[in-house]
């Protein structure tokens, strides 16, 4: 504890003479720069001998605590029962930068606050190069002595004679001073001295803490002004000491006016460090495996506080002494401000060395001998420079194309890592058919001028297509994804992992992917028809035949049926509508766009995802349920179905409230048997009642609210062909009977509930 006396008679004449020293004035010193002090705590990796126990090796008495588990969070030094936060370590001048907290007296109630501190029994010592005695107080004395040497003392005395005397930034005895302190100090508890009345003239200071006017401000609104400081004849109020940096501190009047905490003027200390207490040839001598310079590019000096030693690493090296390993080659040479080469250097261990060009000689350095040239012809040095100035531009030129090339090549296999490729190349390897090839990304951006914005072609839900041409003609489509996040990069992949399994005539066919750019890329065949969405609802003058129709239909259930039954391990397209039907030349469909897709067991019936497709082809039962099957696939083609009968969009708000959602609104015209209230009046001209009402009952079918109520995609399909087939019979009959012959095979004709009969040529007849 900080002892404190008051009015000491024999140190009356010593400071009446201080007193007679002291100016009424003080100049400013040197300005310091505070954000010195505005260093990040340290986290949890200290450099050997530091370090935290449990987190890193350390030696005896380096330990420093700290919390990991908190981002920025400061560590500490225990020093006896002082805790002090440290702000930086330095390894290579062996010291410790702490914060420190000010003893003070008279500064509260309780009169005193805070302790002296020990390093006695730690490998510290407060550092007398670069910390003060500093003493913030009026009219007060304050001294403390070294423990070890009693007849070393150290203090300082701080007057204020008047308010214009204290003058911020000086700290030479008005209202601040500073005293150094011994070398090799290893404690230190100060004593508080009041001047005596007889010296100090009966003037004192007081923080005036008492509310000032009113008054008001350049911009009209009224402030309060700051507190200001006036002379009483009292005592003291507050007075404060501490060893700190002094470079780092620098002293403001408010520092007078501050009682108790001093959060908004932050303070730092040195202590300097060594190993053990023996000097270095001790060391080496009595303790070999405890010595700490164990690097072997390492040295051992004396600590200049008088006890223990340090390490450094050898002239040439720099790092950390204190490890094996630690010291490092410094590579002169790399730096022209670290050697004084005039033309050639040579880095070597711990040195290097000036080496004079080929017709030179001399030690090659700055300010030696230099280089002398010897003998030589002026055509053959111009001739090597000319040579040397051509090979150094190439040489960039190979090291600029070398660097952008593997630029190039990080950032593709980046990209390749990024866009799933592991993943990606362990499904289509895993398939028992792997017909993709991989394109690179110049061969894509040569195909599309670099993507151009007049080679789009189309917007899909999970990407934009590109039209794009192969170097022999070939034309491809490109699908770039819109979004590089991993419901993206999973669609892709999903997309790419399916399309390489399937081989059939009406599903698109995928040629390739690339991997290589920030976005993925999938190449598939160029289908130059559009939609049939595009067909039938922004086409009006381009009206689809029913024959075409109904084909279009048997085509893509047939595609369905294949995913469903058909492919290696079954497919749910997920989102099956007249958008992802594509039309070539001759009005064959082509099933599309798989990113929504689900591979299905073969052992299980169904997968619960979460729901996806598109407003108005969305099966009711998934969309409750988040139960995918095969029949959900059924309800989206009924959708389709109903769209070729009427050429209605799905959904539409044009159309009244209970008209919005077609697919109910057709299924319950037709249960009412007026389907012709909403049956496109070509489509009716062109094939009758005879042929629209079977297909109109299967979508009703296709259509059903249960599941398992709805036909499977097979069944549909097989009814869709025999419609087809039995519409082309209808044909081929009417034309023969124009002729005048008999049909050499029994038609198909459909009876009263809907299905198809095999009957003669005269029940064909009555009925078309």
């Amino acid at each position: 504890m900080i002892d404190r006396s008051m009015h000491i008679p024999p140190l009356f004449n010593f400071l009446h003479l201080v007193w007679l020293l002291v100016p009424a004035s003080s100049s400013s010193p040197d300005s310091v720069d505070p954000s010195a002090l505005g260093m990040d705590a340290p986290s949890c990796n200290f450099d050997f001998p530091f370090g935290a126990p449990g987190f890193s090796q350390y030696r005896k008495g380096f330990e420093v605590s700290c919390n990991p588990s908190l981002s920025g969070s400061p560590s500490w030094l225990q020093v006896g029962s002082k805790k002090l936060q440290i702000m930086n370590i330095s390894i290579a001048e062996g010291y410790v930068r702490t914060g420190i907290t000010p003893s003070t007296w008279q500064c509260s109630r309780s009169g005193e606050t805070g302790e002296g501190i020990s390093l006695e029994g730690t490998p510290f010592t407060f550092s007398h190069t670069r910390n003060k005695l500093t003493v913030v107080s009026c009219d007060t004395f304050v001294s403390f002595a070294d423990h070890r040497n009693s007849s070393v003392s150290v203090g300082c005395v701080s007057f204020c004679p008047s308010q214009l005397s204290i003058t911020d930034g000086a700290c030479s005895g008005v209202g601040c001073c500073q005293a150094a302190i011994p070398v090799g100090l290893k404690s230190f508890d100060a004593q508080f001295y009041s001047i005596p009345d007889e010296i100090k003239r009966r003037w004192k200071l007081k923080v005036n803490n008492t509310l000032q006017p009113m008054t008001p401000s350049s911009s009209g609104h009224q402030r309060k002004e700051a507190p200001s400081i006036v002379f009483e004849n009292t005592t003291p109020l507050c007075s404060k000491v501490f060893i700190a940096e002094y470079e780092n501190f620098t002293f403001s009047k408010r520092y007078l006016e501050i009682s108790g905490d001093w959060e908004d003027a932050p303070l730092s200390m040195v202590l300097d460090w060594a190993i053990g207490n023996e000097t270095c040839v001790d060391a080496r001598r009595r303790n070999a495996s405890d010595y700490a310079c164990i690097d072997d590019n390492s040295s051992c000096y004396d600590s200049p506080d008088g006890v223990g030693y340090r390490c450094n690493c050898s002239e040439g090296y720099q790092g950390n002494p204190y490890v094996a390993g630690g010291c490092q080659d410094i590579d002169e040479c790399a730096d022209r401000d670290k050697n004084n080469c005039l033309w050639n250097c040579r880095n070597e261990p711990g040195k290097y060395r000036c080496i004079c060009p080929r017709g030179h000689r001399g030690d090659g350095t700055k300010y030696g001998s230099g280089c002398t040239r010897e003998a030589a012809i002026t055509e053959i040095g111009l001739a090597v420079g000319l040579s040397a100035m051509i090979l150094i531009f190439l040489g960039s030129l190979w090291i600029y194309w070398l660097l952008k090339k593997l630029r190039l090549g990080r950032l593709k296999r980046q990209y390749f890592m990024q866009n799933g490729g592991l993943l990606l190349q362990q499904r289509i390897t895993s398939a028992r058919r792997a017909t993709a090839r991989i394109f690179t990304i110049e061969e894509l951006e040569r195909a599309t001028n670099g993507f151009s914005k007049d080679r789009v072609i189309g917007h899909g839900g999970y990407g934009t297509v590109y039209k794009g041409i192969l170097p022999n003609d070939q034309i491809i489509a490109i699908k770039r994804s819109k979004l590089v996040d991993e419901i993206q990069i999973e669609s892709f992949i999903n997309e790419v992992a399916i399309l390489s399994q399937i081989d059939h005539k009406n599903v698109v066919k995928l040629l390739g992917c690339c991997l290589e750019s920030q976005v993925p890329l999938l190449v598939y065949e160029f289908i130059s028809n559009g939609t049939l969405f595009r067909h039938i609802h922004e086409k009006p003058n381009n009206v689809i035949p029913w024959e075409a129709r109904l084909r279009i239909a048997a085509e893509t259930a047939t595609a369905l049926a294949h995913l469903h039954s058909r492919a290696s391990v079954p497919i749910i397209h997920r989102d099956v509508k007249s958008a992802n039907i594509l039309l070539d030349e001759s009005y064959t469909a082509k099933v599309a766009d798989f990113g929504a897709s689900r591979l299905v067991p073969c052992d299980r019936t169904h997968v619960t995802t979460l729901v996806q497709g598109t407003l108005g082809y969305l099966d009711p039962e998934y969309f409750y349920t988040s139960r995918l099957t095969e029949r959900s696939d059924v309800y989206s083609f009924g959708v389709v179905l109903v769209e070729l009968l009427t050429a209605e969009k799905p959904v539409s708000f044009c159309r009244t409230e209970t008209e919005t959602n077609l697919a109910s609104h057709f299924v319950m015209l037709l249960q009412g048997k007026r389907l012709w209230e909403v049956a496109d009046s070509r489509m009716v001209a062109e094939a009758g009642e005879t042929q629209m009402l079977p297909v109109a009952d299967l979508a009703r079918r296709c259509l059903s609210v249960k599941g398992e109520e709805r036909p499977t995609m097979e069944e549909v399909a097989v009814e869709l062909d025999a419609l087809l087939r039995l519409m082309k019979q209808h044909l081929a009959l009417r034309r023969s009977l124009q002729d005048g012959a008999r049909p050499l095979a029994k038609p198909l004709a459909i009876n009263d509930n809907n299905t198809i009969d095999e009957v003669g040529a005269e029940r064909v007849c009555e009925g078309g």
